[in-house]
């Protein structure tokens, strides 16, 4: 596994996951990559006045990359170890107008800075609450046509899932040759659901290393964290997401643990966690939590 570290700024976006992008770089298995980012808005928004009309919004949640794997195949998994997030130092907030949850009750757009100060974000009112760093859209190409970056899907994307941050790894579907990795849209803080279309949106810096893994059989996206496993579903509704979170964590724990199927379902329905990630994206995103202690008891085992 290489050791070799490597760097990809800002100026490297897309707008969609797709297998007709060209790499803007290409590294071996188990590469270590810097990757800087811009905020969602691609660092459109200086003021707090500033007129919605003025954005791009063909410009919204631009995602560093894509960068090739080698050796990624399709059939494999990446692993996408998540080792550090380093923030700027301001953020930005907004809703308005058919915008989030809220948006039919919003009569005008609303801009807020948000600034990030001694380890907390400063939120409206002066609230001041603790600084939780995580990345939005973060996925690989599909394997045929182009997935805009604000979608989420089985690809990855726009999955808004805050389990997604430092000391966690992503592991995600490789479709096409060299998977074409990308991220952005990196949150200070974001609550469960995104209720009002944006977290603390905030440019900054991504440390991964990427790894293939082969011959690996568990649903993905899955998010692995020091004591839990995440399982990812995005669907049209948010019914629909629940449900197919569940149904894929499920089967997994019932094939991984050669428990009966209605077995491991009591399990989810005793000890597991159902997680709304967001409700504000073209598909919705949920996400089907269990601790790691029970799958250490089953003897169930984790590819990473």
């Amino acid at each position: 596994m290489s050791t070799a570290v490597y760097s990809l700024d800002s100026r490297n976006i897309v707008y969609s996951f797709a297998p007709s992008h060209p790499p803007a770089l290409s590294v071996p298995d188990g590469a270590l990559v810097h990757i800087e980012t811009c905020d969602c808005f691609e660092n459109q928004i200086q003021r707090e006045d500033q007129d919605f009309g003025t954005l791009d919004w063909s410009r919204i949640n631009p995602a560093t990359g894509p960068i090739h794997v080698q050796g990624a195949a399709p059939g494999d998994l990446l692993a996408v170890h998540i080792l550090d997030l380093q923030l700027a130092k301001r953020g930005i907030m907004t809703t308005g107008p058919h915008l989030g949850v809220m948006g039919a009750h919003l009569s005008e757009n609303a801009i807020r800075f948000v600034e990030i100060d001694q380890g907390e974000v400063v939120l409206p009112g002066g609230v001041r609450a603790p600084l939780r760093p995580m990345i939005g859209v973060i996925g690989v190409a599909p394997a045929a046509g182009a997935i805009p970056c604000g979608t989420p899907g089985d690809h990855g994307g726009n999955m808004d899932c805050t389990r997604i941050t430092a000391g966690a790894v992503l592991l995600l579907p490789v479709a096409v040759p060299g998977a074409l990795f990308a991220l952005g849209d990196l949150h200070a803080a974001m609550g469960d659901g995104e209720v009002g279309v944006s977290g603390v949106e905030i440019a900054g810096r991504v440390t991964v290393r990427l790894e293939v893994l082969r011959d690996v059989r568990c649903p993905a996206p899955m998010v692995v964290s020091e004591d839990d496993v995440s399982i990812i579903a995005s669907a049209p509704t948010l019914d629909e997401a629940a449900e197919l979170a569940t149904k894929r964590a499920a089967e997994w724990l019932s094939a991984a643990s050669h428990l009966h199927l209605a077995d491991a379902c009591m399990l989810l329905s005793a000890v597991g966690r159902l997680r709304i990630c967001q409700v504000v994206d073209p598909l919705k995103t949920a996400r089907m939590e269990i601790d790691r202690d029970l799958l250490r008891q089953l003897r169930v085992p984790l590819p990473v």
